[in-house]
C-alpha cells in the first residue's frame, strides 16, 4: 500500500539544493543588472498637445509605404508594449516591412484632466493627430491601427470621419461588451460608476492594475513569481521579466469623466453595437465604417475574448472585412516570438494589397 504522497528523499534534497543555488545566483544577477526600460526603437516627437505626444518611429531604412500608419493605444497602460524591446517589438517589425509608423502617447492624466470626456479623446486628441499626419504627408486619409480600448476609439473616429481613414486595423478590440465569457464586462455591468468616479475623481492606476490582476489571481499574483525562481540564474530572462513588470506597473491614472462615460456607454449599455452612442453630439454608427477593416484578436485573451471581437463583422458597413486569429493572449500578441513572425507581416501584406 502506498502513501498518498510518494516523496523520494534524495530527489527532494536535490530540488532544495537546486532552489538554493538559483536563489544565490539570483542575488548576484539582480545586483549586476542595469536599470531596465522599455521602448527600443528611435523616435521623434512631431506633435505635442497638453500631455499627449505624437511620435514618429525611425527604422533602419526609409519607409516604402506612401500612407502613414497611426497606432492608437488604450488609455489604461503606457503604449510601449508595442515596442517593448528590440526583439519583441511590433513597431520595429512594421518598420522593417516598410511601414511609416506613428504612435500616440496619451501621457499621465492628473487633476487638471479630471473632466476630459470621450469626445475630448476621440474627436479632439485623436482627430488632431490624424489631421497632423494628413498634413505632414499631404494625403486625404491615413491608415489607423487601434489597440484594445484604442481600437474602440478608432472605430468611433472612423465611423464619424470615414473620409479621413483609408484602412482600419483593430487589435484585441472589444466590440460586443455583453458576451457571456467576458469577465471584465460582467464585473463592470453592476458597478455604480457614478459613485466610483464622484468619490475618487481620477481613477488611480494602482486600483486599475489590482482589478486586472484579480481576473486571474493565482496566475498573476502567485505562479509567475514562483516561476521567477527558475530563471534567476539567467540574466537575459530576468531582465525580460523585470521589463514586463515595470511596464505593467507604470500605468497612468484614468481621467474620471472619460472613465465614467466608457463604463456606462460601452460596458454597461453596450451602445457600440446596440446603437445610441453619441460622441460630440453625433451618433456613432458602425455602418459608416466603410473602409477596409482588418480585425485581429487573440484566441486565449482573458481581457477581450474572441467572442467580443468577432461581432465586428456583423456591424461594419464595409464589404472588405478580414479577420486574423492569433494563438496567444492579450499581451502575447505583441511580445511572443510567434507574434513577431506572424502579426507585422500580416498587417503589412494586408495594407500593401490595398495600397493601389
Amino acid at each position: 500500500m502506498y502513501a498518498p504522497l510518494r516523496i523520494d528523499p534524495h530527489k527532494a534534497l536535490e530540488e532544495i539544493s537546486a532552489f538554493q543555488r538559483k536563489l544565490a545566483a539570483g542575488l548576484k544577477t539582480l545586483r549586476e543588472l542595469p536599470e531596465v526600460d522599455f521602448g527600443a526603437t528611435p523616435k521623434e516627437a512631431v506633435h505635442r498637445e497638453d500631455k499627449l505626444v505624437l511620435y514618429r518611429f525611425r527604422g533602419e531604412r526609409a519607409p516604402t509605404a506612401k500612407t502613414p500608419l497611426l497606432i492608437c493605444y488604450a488609455l489604461v497602460n503606457t503604449p510601449y508594449m508595442v515596442d517593448l524591446q528590440a526583439d519583441r517589438s511590433l513597431v520595429r517589425n512594421l518598420l522593417a516591412q516598410g511601414e511609416d509608423v506613428y504612435l500616440i502617447d496619451w501621457g499621465y492624466p492628473d487633476g487638471a484632466d479630471r473632466w476630459l470626456t470621450l469626445d475630448d479623446y476621440i474627436e479632439g486628441y485623436l482627430g488632431r493627430c490624424v489631421d497632423v499626419l494628413r498634413k505632414r504627408h499631404d494625403v486625404d486619409a491615413i491608415n489607423l491601427l487601434g489597440i484594445c480600448q484604442g481600437g474602440a476609439f478608432s472605430l468611433c473616429y472612423s465611423a464619424l470621419n470615414p473620409r479621413k481613414i483609408r484602412n482600419l486595423i483593430t487589435m484585441v478590440t472589444p466590440v460586443d461588451f455583453h458576451t457571456p465569457d467576458n469577465m471584465l464586462a460582467r464585473w463592470t455591468r453592476s458597478m455604480d460608476v457614478d459613485l466610483f468616479v464622484d468619490t475618487l475623481g481620477n481613477v488611480p492606476a494602482d486600483l486599475m492594475n489590482w482589478c486586472y490582476l484579480t481576473l486571474k489571481p493565482l496566475r498573476l499574483n502567485q505562479q509567475k513569481y514562483v516561476g521567477l525562481v527558475d530563471i534567476l540564474d539567467d540574466p537575459a530572462e530576468v531582465e525580460n521579466f523585470l521589463r514586463m513588470e515595470k511596464w505593467i506597473f507604470d500605468s497612468p491614472d484614468q481621467a474620471g469623466e472619460a472613465f465614467r462615460q466608457f463604463v456606462k456607454e460601452f460596458y454597461q449599455a453596450n451602445r457600440l453595437v446596440r446603437g445610441g452612442l453619441r460622441i460630440g453630439g453625433r451618433e456613432v454608427s458602425l455602418q459608416n465604417v466603410a473602409m477596409p477593416v482588418l480585425n485581429i484578436f487573440a484566441e486565449q485573451d482573458h481581457l477581450v475574448p474572441p467572442s467580443a471581437s468577432r461581432p465586428l463583422r456583423e456591424h461594419v458597413g464595409t464589404r472588405d472585412y478580414t479577420e486574423l486569429s492569433f494563438k496567444g493572449g492579450h499581451i502575447g500578441i505583441y511580445v511572443s516570438g510567434r507574434a513577431q513572425r506572424e502579426v507585422p507581416p500580416a498587417i503589412h501584406g494586408w495594407l500593401r494589397e490595398r495600397s493601389a
